[in-house]
């Protein structure tokens, strides 16, 4: 059985990783299309936060609101799993062993597990954890703290 450093490095060398680093149009293309995925997932928890707050005044239920924002949120995490993978496929045992890096992949992990465990629950009515209020601002929050941790592995590499 391979070791993960021989993993890393097989990835780390294929033609795919090879051509993000290489290209730097192709660098750019992906760091623009990673952060639009982030700007999705940040921006509908936005909106669903402040559609449960009462803060959108609007004629639809917040049930209706959120139920658009969630769909803006999967695409968002597609989008930035997708090229958050070919980001790092060039330099991954650097990224892994780098702790903003590590610190990210976990808020990542947290984030996900909230929003669709206990805020997806309150935002659609359901019995949650947390009130829908609360529950809207932690998963904000937790989204925020995702790109802050992005920003610090950018910054301190």
């Amino acid at each position: 059985m391979t070791s993960l450093a021989d993993f890393f490095a097989r990835v780390e060398h294929s033609t795919m990783a090879e051509t993000v680093r290489d290209s730097t149009v192709v660098t750019g293309m992906l760091s623009g299309l990673h952060l639009i995925g982030l700007t999705l997932i940040v921006g509908s928890s936005l909106v669903s936060l402040a559609a449960i707050a009462g803060l959108i005044v609007s004629d639809q239920p917040v049930a209706e609101i959120t139920r658009a924002t969630r769909r803006a949120t999967l695409f968002g995490f597609i989008v930035s799993l997708a090229t958050g993978l070919l980001l790092v496929s060039f330099r991954l045992a650097m990224s892994t062993a780098s702790r903003a890096f590590q610190v990210k992949l976990s808020l990542i992990l947290v984030a996900i597990l909230f929003h669709y465990f206990v805020f997806a629950p309150a935002a659609r009515g359901q019995q949650s954890v947390l009130p829908p209020r609360l529950a809207g601002a932690v998963a904000f929050l937790l989204w925020l703290s995702v790109v802050l941790a992005g920003c610090a592995f950018i910054l301190f590499e």
